[in-house]
């Protein structure tokens, strides 16, 4: 069976980083026996210069044919700097989330032994931290209307909207990655101040007593954010509205050490889009330096949870984490150390995995 496979390579490193994702999955076809199929699309910055849409009909129409969506990184500086700019890259992100239906993203935060030292919070703290963050991904004040500007333009104004049906659908998810891990939910919003956030805790409530093995905790938004960096091992999993864990995953990156380093999966109603959190990174783009490690991870994450290949995920895992101890990384976390090209990582991990 041939797996479909839409590669939006994007803006900035993006082409680079989902390049050296490519190797690896093709090093995984040959050593387990699969046929995948390629189709590349325009998505982003790059889009729009082209076709004049970040998100173009023909990009769409491929995503939702395909059996996964591997996704590079988009945004460029001269959208960036230009408020008044009418099309923005962004614009097609939530474009794709929404029409595809990717309300839930999935972003593991965990350590990486060698990498610990870089780290900007204490050993102590961030060793053996290990929980998944799930964001809501096509509502909230990305997506809540009315949304605009004043006639005179000094007044600008962003509408935070969610339905208990959306509520629920992802807090229910939350419950059962919680069932498959640790057995601890942190629903996080602000109910203190916000409507929408004191329904998300009446639905938890609500929904909590169908899941009596599960602990479940609530938490405030800006509580959440202190307790990530000074307590990051109390939590297992972590589910929240879509602003909120855009932030909170960002901060949550420092655990690593490093943003090149943490994938993730949006799961949903249609094909799946799996990425890595990080940027496009533009002042990269082009040199052959930016760590290619997150996208290889969120292709690890495409075998486990398009495709139900846990093993190959986990040899996707096992090559990364033997490049990260035998040296073999880009700039970012080499230590002043010999730093590898982004395409010399991803030749180290297809060998890897190939003589594994």
């Amino acid at each position: 069976m041939a797996y479909k496979i839409a590669v939006l390579p994007g803006d900035g490193i993006g082409p680079e980083i989902v390049a050296q994702a490519k190797k690896v999955c093709d090093a995984i076809t040959k050593k387990f026996g699969h046929e995948f199929e390629y189709t590349e699309a325009l998505v982003g910055a790059t889009a729009i210069d082209q076709v004049g849409d970040p998100y173009p009909a023909d990009t769409h129409e491929l995503c939702m044919n395909s059996d996964a969506v591997l996704f590079g990184a988009i945004g460029h500086p001269k959208f960036d700097n230009d408020p008044s700019a009418k099309v923005r890259p962004e614009q097609g992100l939530l474009r794709m989330r929404k029409t595809l239906g990717l309300y839930a993203n999935l972003r593991p935060v965990n350590t990486f032994k060698s990498l610990i030292h870089k780290s900007p919070l204490k050993t102590e703290l961030v060793d053996g931290a290990d929980f998944m963050c799930i964001r809501e991904l096509t509502g909230g004040i990305y997506f809540g209307r009315p949304q605009g500007r004043s006639e005179d333009g000094q007044t600008a104004y962003d509408s935070c909207v969610y339905t208990a049906e959306e509520i629920e659908r992802i807090i229910r998810l939350g419950f059962e990655y919680a069932g498959k891990r640790r057995k601890k939910l942190t629903i996080v919003d602000k109910a203190n101040v916000l409507a929408t956030s004191r329904l998300w805790r009446e639905i938890g409530q609500k929904v909590a007593p169908d899941y009596p093995d599960i602990e479940v905790e609530y938490m405030f938004v800006d509580n959440a954010a202190m307790q990530i960096i000074t307590w990051p091992k109390r939590f297992d999993v972590m589910v929240t509205e879509n602003m909120f864990g855009d932030i909170l995953t960002d901060e949550a990156s420092v655990i690593s050490g490093s943003m090149g380093m943490l994938p993730s999966a949006s799961i949903g109603v249609h094909t799946s889009v799996f990425e890595p959190i990080h940027g496009s990174y533009p002042q990269a783009a082009g040199k052959n330096i930016a760590n290619p490690c997150a996208t290889v991870l969120s292709a690890a994450m495409m075998f486990e949870y398009a495709f139900g290949m846990m093993k190959e995920g986990a040899l996707i895992r096992e090559a990364v984490d033997q490049s990260l101890e035998a040296g073999v990384v880009t700039e970012d976390i080499a230590d002043g150390k010999k730093a590898y090209s982004t395409s010399e990582v991803g030749d180290w991990l297809a060998e890897y995995i190939e003589k594994a």
